[in-house]
Protein backbone atom coordinates (compact mmCIF):
# COMPACT_ATOMS: atom_id res chain seq x y z
CA UNK A 1 0.00 0.00 0.00
CA UNK A 2 0.90 3.52 -0.24
CA UNK A 3 0.80 6.06 2.55
CA UNK A 4 1.67 9.91 3.29
CA UNK A 5 4.01 9.66 6.23
CA UNK A 6 5.32 12.86 7.80
CA UNK A 7 8.57 12.29 9.98
CA UNK A 8 9.15 16.26 10.74
CA UNK A 9 8.01 19.79 9.74
CA UNK A 10 7.87 19.80 6.39
CA UNK A 11 9.00 16.34 5.65
CA UNK A 12 6.00 14.43 3.82
CA UNK A 13 6.91 11.09 2.21
CA UNK A 14 4.75 8.67 0.10
CA UNK A 15 6.16 5.28 1.47
CA UNK A 16 5.63 1.50 0.52
CA UNK A 17 3.85 -0.16 3.71
CA UNK A 18 2.43 -3.90 3.90
CA UNK A 19 -1.16 -3.86 4.49
CA UNK A 20 -2.00 -2.76 7.67
CA UNK A 21 -4.83 -2.04 10.29
CA UNK A 22 -5.95 1.25 10.71
CA UNK A 23 -7.70 3.37 13.26
CA UNK A 24 -7.86 6.76 14.24
CA UNK A 25 -5.36 6.20 16.95
CA UNK A 26 -2.28 7.40 15.36
CA UNK A 27 0.03 5.40 18.06
CA UNK A 28 -1.89 2.19 17.60
CA UNK A 29 -1.45 2.72 13.36
CA UNK A 30 2.26 3.18 13.63
CA UNK A 31 3.04 0.61 15.76
CA UNK A 32 1.34 -1.83 13.70
CA UNK A 33 4.08 -1.16 11.02
CA UNK A 34 6.30 -1.47 13.62
CA UNK A 35 5.51 -4.76 14.25
CA UNK A 36 5.97 -5.41 10.62
CA UNK A 37 2.27 -7.05 11.04
CA UNK A 38 0.77 -7.21 7.90
CA UNK A 39 -3.62 -7.94 7.21
CA UNK A 40 -4.45 -11.26 5.53
CA UNK A 41 -7.22 -10.17 3.70
CA UNK A 42 -7.97 -13.33 3.04
CA UNK A 43 -8.72 -14.04 6.84
CA UNK A 44 -10.37 -10.58 7.97
CA UNK A 45 -11.24 -10.67 11.93
CA UNK A 46 -14.67 -10.72 12.23
CA UNK A 47 -15.57 -6.85 12.35
CA UNK A 48 -12.75 -5.49 10.05
CA UNK A 49 -13.44 -4.07 6.37
CA UNK A 50 -10.96 -3.59 3.51
CA UNK A 51 -11.20 -0.94 1.48
CA UNK A 52 -9.28 0.76 -1.26
CA UNK A 53 -9.19 4.39 -1.35
CA UNK A 54 -10.91 6.10 -4.85
CA UNK A 55 -9.57 10.03 -3.53
CA UNK A 56 -8.90 11.36 0.23
CA UNK A 57 -9.64 15.22 0.99
CA UNK A 58 -7.13 17.66 2.46
CA UNK A 59 -8.46 19.08 5.41
CA UNK A 60 -6.57 22.60 5.37
CA UNK A 61 -6.14 24.05 8.44
CA UNK A 62 -5.43 21.12 10.39
CA UNK A 63 -3.30 19.21 7.68
CA UNK A 64 -1.41 22.20 7.26
CA UNK A 65 -1.18 22.71 11.00
CA UNK A 66 0.36 19.04 11.33
CA UNK A 67 3.13 19.99 8.06
CA UNK A 68 4.02 22.98 9.65
CA UNK A 69 4.69 21.42 13.34
CA UNK A 70 1.70 23.57 14.71
CA UNK A 71 1.44 22.10 18.57
CA UNK A 72 -2.28 21.41 19.86
CA UNK A 73 -3.56 20.98 16.49
CA UNK A 74 -6.75 18.26 16.86
CA UNK A 75 -6.06 15.52 15.01
CA UNK A 76 -2.79 16.19 14.12
CA UNK A 77 -1.09 16.41 17.50
CA UNK A 78 2.86 17.96 17.16
CA UNK A 79 4.08 14.36 18.44
CA UNK A 80 4.76 10.61 17.84
CA UNK A 81 6.43 11.53 14.72
CA UNK A 82 6.76 9.74 12.11
CA UNK A 83 2.80 9.40 12.03
CA UNK A 84 0.04 9.50 9.60
CA UNK A 85 -1.76 12.32 7.80
CA UNK A 86 -5.37 13.61 6.56
CA UNK A 87 -8.80 12.17 8.07
CA UNK A 88 -11.11 11.96 5.16
CA UNK A 89 -11.25 9.31 3.22
CA UNK A 90 -13.60 7.73 0.20
CA UNK A 91 -12.91 4.12 -0.90
CA UNK A 92 -14.70 0.94 -2.19
CA UNK A 93 -15.05 -1.83 0.12
CA UNK A 94 -13.13 -4.86 -1.36
CA UNK A 95 -13.95 -7.25 1.72
CA UNK A 96 -15.31 -7.58 4.98
CA UNK A 97 -15.42 -9.80 7.99
CA UNK A 98 -17.92 -11.72 8.67
CA UNK A 99 -20.08 -10.27 11.72
CA UNK A 100 -20.16 -7.18 9.17
CA UNK A 101 -23.50 -6.17 8.66
CA UNK A 102 -23.73 -2.73 7.31
CA UNK A 103 -21.38 -2.68 4.50
CA UNK A 104 -20.68 -4.82 1.45
CA UNK A 105 -18.62 -5.40 -1.31
CA UNK A 106 -18.50 -3.04 -3.69
CA UNK A 107 -20.07 0.05 -1.19
CA UNK A 108 -18.68 3.02 -1.43
CA UNK A 109 -17.68 4.66 2.17
CA UNK A 110 -16.50 7.63 3.27
CA UNK A 111 -14.62 7.66 6.94
CA UNK A 112 -11.76 9.05 8.55
CA UNK A 113 -9.28 7.34 7.12
CA UNK A 114 -5.79 9.23 6.74
CA UNK A 115 -3.86 10.05 3.39
CA UNK A 116 -3.51 5.84 1.96
CA UNK A 117 -4.33 3.86 -0.69
CA UNK A 118 -5.86 1.28 1.25
CA UNK A 119 -6.42 0.01 4.63
CA UNK A 120 -8.37 -2.60 6.83
CA UNK A 121 -10.08 -1.37 9.52
CA UNK A 122 -12.66 -2.34 12.06
CA UNK A 123 -16.15 -0.78 11.62
CA UNK A 124 -15.84 0.83 15.12
CA UNK A 125 -13.01 3.06 14.17
CA UNK A 126 -12.64 5.68 11.70
CA UNK A 127 -16.30 6.27 10.98
CA UNK A 128 -17.32 4.91 7.90
CA UNK A 129 -20.61 5.39 6.68
CA UNK A 130 -21.78 4.26 3.61
CA UNK A 131 -22.44 6.64 0.90
CA UNK A 132 -25.77 6.41 -1.43
CA UNK A 133 -25.94 5.79 -4.91
CA UNK A 134 -25.99 9.44 -6.83
CA UNK A 135 -24.13 10.80 -4.61
CA UNK A 136 -20.70 11.84 -6.34
CA UNK A 137 -17.46 11.03 -4.78
CA UNK A 138 -15.78 14.38 -4.71
CA UNK A 139 -18.94 15.37 -2.69
CA UNK A 140 -19.21 12.17 -0.65
CA UNK A 141 -15.48 12.73 0.56
CA UNK A 142 -16.40 15.86 2.62
CA UNK A 143 -18.88 14.23 4.36
CA UNK A 144 -17.51 14.24 7.40
CA UNK A 145 -16.04 17.71 7.37
CA UNK A 146 -19.25 19.12 6.51
CA UNK A 147 -21.02 17.41 9.24
CA UNK A 148 -18.47 18.72 11.46
CA UNK A 149 -19.93 22.55 10.04
CA UNK A 150 -23.50 20.83 11.06
CA UNK A 151 -22.11 19.94 14.15
CA UNK A 152 -21.82 23.88 14.92
CA UNK A 153 -25.65 24.74 14.88
CA UNK A 154 -26.23 21.36 16.36
CA UNK A 155 -24.45 21.12 19.35
CA UNK A 156 -25.47 25.33 19.61
CA UNK A 157 -29.42 24.42 19.94
CA UNK A 158 -30.13 26.05 16.56
CA UNK A 159 -33.42 27.01 15.84
CA UNK A 160 -34.86 27.50 12.93
CA UNK A 161 -35.50 31.18 11.51
CA UNK A 162 -32.28 32.33 14.08
CA UNK A 163 -29.91 34.92 12.07
CA UNK A 164 -26.39 32.87 11.85
CA UNK A 165 -23.64 34.60 10.97
CA UNK A 166 -20.42 32.35 9.58
CA UNK A 167 -16.82 34.04 10.68
CA UNK A 168 -14.29 32.58 8.51
CA UNK A 169 -14.96 31.44 5.10
CA UNK A 170 -12.47 28.65 4.47
CA UNK A 171 -13.99 24.74 3.15
CA UNK A 172 -15.74 24.83 6.91
CA UNK A 173 -17.07 27.96 7.08
CA UNK A 174 -18.40 27.50 3.60
CA UNK A 175 -19.95 23.85 4.10
CA UNK A 176 -21.82 25.79 7.33
CA UNK A 177 -22.96 28.49 4.83
CA UNK A 178 -23.96 25.78 2.61
CA UNK A 179 -26.04 24.02 5.52
CA UNK A 180 -27.56 26.94 6.60
CA UNK A 181 -30.68 27.04 4.51
CA UNK A 182 -31.45 23.89 4.52
CA UNK A 183 -31.60 23.95 8.02
CA UNK A 184 -33.70 26.87 7.75
CA UNK A 185 -30.84 29.51 8.97
CA UNK A 186 -30.62 33.24 7.35
CA UNK A 187 -27.11 33.23 7.02
CA UNK A 188 -24.35 35.78 6.81
CA UNK A 189 -21.13 35.22 5.37
CA UNK A 190 -18.18 37.21 7.22
CA UNK A 191 -14.79 37.21 5.51
CA UNK A 192 -11.33 38.69 4.46
CA UNK A 193 -12.05 38.32 0.70
CA UNK A 194 -14.04 39.29 -2.15
CA UNK A 195 -13.77 36.33 -3.87
CA UNK A 196 -14.81 34.01 -0.44
CA UNK A 197 -17.58 36.80 0.01
CA UNK A 198 -19.06 35.82 -3.59
CA UNK A 199 -17.98 31.86 -2.82
CA UNK A 200 -20.56 32.10 0.43
CA UNK A 201 -22.90 34.06 -2.02
CA UNK A 202 -23.29 30.72 -4.34
CA UNK A 203 -23.03 28.60 -1.41
CA UNK A 204 -25.94 29.71 -0.11
CA UNK A 205 -25.52 33.10 2.13
CA UNK A 206 -28.24 35.28 2.25
CA UNK A 207 -25.90 38.10 2.56
CA UNK A 208 -21.69 38.12 2.92
CA UNK A 209 -19.44 41.52 3.76
CA UNK A 210 -16.34 42.08 4.22
CA UNK A 211 -15.22 42.16 8.04
CA UNK A 212 -13.26 45.65 7.73
CA UNK A 213 -15.98 46.84 6.04
CA UNK A 214 -16.25 50.37 7.67
CA UNK A 215 -20.53 50.27 7.51
CA UNK A 216 -20.36 46.54 8.68
CA UNK A 217 -21.81 47.22 11.96
CA UNK A 218 -24.83 49.26 10.60
CA UNK A 219 -24.95 46.22 7.11
CA UNK A 220 -25.02 43.47 9.68
CA UNK A 221 -28.31 45.71 11.76
CA UNK A 222 -29.87 46.29 8.70
CA UNK A 223 -29.71 42.62 8.04
CA UNK A 224 -31.14 41.01 10.92
CA UNK A 225 -34.20 43.87 11.15
CA UNK A 226 -31.93 45.29 14.31
CA UNK A 227 -32.51 41.76 16.38
CA UNK A 228 -28.53 40.81 15.94
CA UNK A 229 -27.20 37.37 15.40
CA UNK A 230 -28.32 34.84 17.12
CA UNK A 231 -25.59 32.41 16.92
CA UNK A 232 -22.02 33.12 15.41
CA UNK A 233 -20.23 30.42 13.61
CA UNK A 234 -16.83 31.27 14.31
CA UNK A 235 -14.06 29.24 12.02
CA UNK A 236 -11.27 31.67 11.77
CA UNK A 237 -8.31 31.24 14.26
CA UNK A 238 -6.77 34.70 14.10
CA UNK A 239 -8.48 36.62 17.79
CA UNK A 240 -9.69 39.61 15.93
CA UNK A 241 -11.97 36.99 14.69
CA UNK A 242 -13.54 36.27 17.83
CA UNK A 243 -13.35 40.24 18.70
CA UNK A 244 -15.56 40.26 15.79
CA UNK A 245 -17.73 37.42 16.93
CA UNK A 246 -18.16 38.91 19.95
CA UNK A 247 -19.60 42.21 18.48
CA UNK A 248 -22.44 40.82 16.06
CA UNK A 249 -24.21 38.50 18.11
CA UNK A 250 -26.86 39.57 20.21
CA UNK A 251 -27.67 40.13 24.14
CA UNK A 252 -27.84 36.47 25.28
CA UNK A 253 -26.68 35.21 21.80
CA UNK A 254 -24.20 31.92 21.10
CA UNK A 255 -20.64 31.91 19.34
CA UNK A 256 -19.77 28.39 18.37
CA UNK A 257 -16.25 28.19 18.18
CA UNK A 258 -14.43 25.63 15.89
CA UNK A 259 -11.88 27.37 15.08
CA UNK A 260 -8.07 27.06 17.34
CA UNK A 261 -8.32 30.34 18.41
CA UNK A 262 -4.83 31.93 18.77
CA UNK A 263 -2.97 29.37 16.71
CA UNK A 264 -0.20 30.91 14.91
CA UNK A 265 -1.14 34.65 16.62
CA UNK A 266 1.39 36.75 18.54
CA UNK A 267 0.89 37.14 22.27
CA UNK A 268 -2.39 39.07 22.80
CA UNK A 269 -2.29 42.62 23.66
CA UNK A 270 -5.55 42.70 24.01
CA UNK A 271 -8.41 41.28 26.76
CA UNK A 272 -10.18 38.65 24.18
CA UNK A 273 -12.97 38.33 26.50
CA UNK A 274 -13.71 41.86 27.63
CA UNK A 275 -16.65 42.48 29.86
CA UNK A 276 -18.74 44.81 28.20
CA UNK A 277 -18.65 42.22 24.61
CA UNK A 278 -18.71 39.14 26.57
CA UNK A 279 -20.15 39.03 31.03
CA UNK A 280 -22.56 42.36 29.93
CA UNK A 281 -23.94 40.75 27.22
CA UNK A 282 -24.35 37.55 28.59
CA UNK A 283 -23.63 35.54 25.59
CA UNK A 284 -22.49 31.64 25.23
CA UNK A 285 -19.08 30.07 23.58
CA UNK A 286 -19.39 26.95 22.75
CA UNK A 287 -16.44 24.69 21.78
CA UNK A 288 -17.46 22.28 19.06
CA UNK A 289 -16.05 19.20 20.55
CA UNK A 290 -17.36 15.97 21.57
CA UNK A 291 -20.84 15.17 21.43
CA UNK A 292 -24.08 17.16 21.50
CA UNK A 293 -25.12 16.52 25.07
CA UNK A 294 -28.61 16.19 25.50
CA UNK A 295 -29.81 16.81 21.86
CA UNK A 296 -29.62 13.10 21.45
CA UNK A 297 -30.01 11.52 25.42
CA UNK A 298 -28.29 8.20 26.06
CA UNK A 299 -26.71 7.79 22.36
CA UNK A 300 -23.06 6.97 21.96
CA UNK A 301 -20.78 9.45 20.30
CA UNK A 302 -20.16 7.18 17.70
CA UNK A 303 -23.83 5.98 16.73
CA UNK A 304 -24.58 10.19 17.17
CA UNK A 305 -21.83 11.51 14.58
CA UNK A 306 -22.95 8.73 12.09
CA UNK A 307 -26.38 9.65 12.12
CA UNK A 308 -25.06 13.17 11.36
CA UNK A 309 -23.37 12.20 8.61
CA UNK A 310 -25.55 10.06 7.06
CA UNK A 311 -28.06 13.05 7.24
CA UNK A 312 -25.07 15.03 5.84
CA UNK A 313 -24.95 12.95 2.97
CA UNK A 314 -28.57 12.72 2.21
CA UNK A 315 -28.55 16.38 1.59
CA UNK A 316 -25.65 15.58 -0.68
CA UNK A 317 -28.13 13.10 -2.59
CA UNK A 318 -31.14 15.85 -2.87
CA UNK A 319 -29.12 17.95 -4.46
CA UNK A 320 -29.45 20.50 -1.48
CA UNK A 321 -25.46 19.96 -0.59
CA UNK A 322 -22.18 20.34 -3.55
CA UNK A 323 -18.97 21.01 -2.16
CA UNK A 324 -17.17 19.43 -4.85
CA UNK A 325 -18.16 23.20 -6.18
CA UNK A 326 -15.13 24.36 -3.77
CA UNK A 327 -12.65 22.22 -5.27
CA UNK A 328 -10.02 24.53 -6.79
CA UNK A 329 -6.89 21.75 -7.02
CA UNK A 330 -7.08 18.00 -7.75
CA UNK A 331 -3.89 16.12 -7.30
CA UNK A 332 -2.49 12.86 -7.93
CA UNK A 333 -1.36 11.63 -4.64
CA UNK A 334 2.39 11.32 -5.08
CA UNK A 335 1.84 15.17 -6.17
CA UNK A 336 0.83 15.81 -2.15
CA UNK A 337 3.92 17.17 -0.96
CA UNK A 338 3.12 19.93 -3.55
CA UNK A 339 -0.33 20.89 -2.24
CA UNK A 340 1.31 20.91 1.50
CA UNK A 341 3.78 23.57 0.22
CA UNK A 342 0.59 25.92 -1.45
CA UNK A 343 -1.06 25.18 1.90
CA UNK A 344 1.91 26.12 3.86
CA UNK A 345 2.92 29.23 1.68
CA UNK A 346 -0.91 30.12 2.53
CA UNK A 347 -1.86 29.96 -1.37
CA UNK A 348 -4.58 32.19 -1.83
CA UNK A 349 -6.47 29.65 -4.75
CA UNK A 350 -6.70 27.10 -2.57
CA UNK A 351 -9.64 26.24 -1.26
CA UNK A 352 -11.35 22.47 -1.45
CA UNK A 353 -7.99 20.22 -2.69
CA UNK A 354 -8.39 16.64 -3.11
CA UNK A 355 -5.88 13.38 -3.70
CA UNK A 356 -6.74 11.18 -6.72
CA UNK A 357 -5.31 7.68 -5.45
CA UNK A 358 -5.47 6.23 -8.65
CA UNK A 359 -2.36 4.66 -10.25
Amino acid sequence: MKIAVLYGPRDLRIEDWPLIKTSTDSDFFLREHTDDNPMDVDNLRPHDIWVKTEITGFKIGTDRGNYEGAEQVPGAPDRDRPRCVGDSNLGIVQGVGNAVTNFKVGDRIVANASHQSEYVSSVFDNRPVKVPDGVDSEDAVWAHLYTLSAHCYHKAFFRPGEYVAVVGLGVLGLGAVALGPSFGARVLGVGNSPIRLDMAKQMGAHEAYMGNDTDFKSKVDEFTGGKGIDLVILTANPWPALRTSLEIVRQNGRVSVVSLLGRGEPSLDFNPLPMELFYNKGISLIAVSGNTGGLYPGADDTFEWSRMCEHTLSLMADGLLEPKRLITHRFHYTEMSKAYEMAYSREKSMLGVTFNWKD
